[in-house]
């Protein structure tokens, strides 16, 4: 199922207690587009559902639509700096067909 980073958790966290919604869900959909990639939607969601999948990740409560399990296997939600002082999220998921492992920058052996 999907996971967080801990850099992702940390800031959903944070924009739950700036916003007091410190103790609702987080809702992730997923749909897959004409091209085959997939297209990602989050917020914060008390309603619930009664057939949600909830769980935890790196203490952040998560929910999703069954529907949309398959297309979230094994992805990972990450809070990434992509210009200085520009933050964003990112889905890295195998399951979708542009998705390109990010390289390892960490030193050789």
């Amino acid at each position: 199922m999907l996971s967080l980073t801990p850099a992702a958790a940390d800031q959903i966290l944070n924009s739950a207690r700036e916003s007091g919604m410190e103790h609702t869900a987080l809702r992730i959909v997923a749909q897959r587009k004409s091209d085959g990639a997939i297209e990602y939607g989050m917020g914060f969601d008390d309603t619930g559902r009664e057939d949600d999948l909830a769980f935890k990740s790196e203490g952040v409560q998560l929910v999703v639509d069954p529907l949309c399990v398959d297309l979230m296997k094994n992805a990972v939600l990450d809070y990434v700096e992509f210009e200085p002082g520009e933050f964003r999220f990112i889905f890295l998921n195998p399951n979708d067909p542009h998705y390109r492992p990010p390289e390892d920058s960490g030193p050789s052996a």
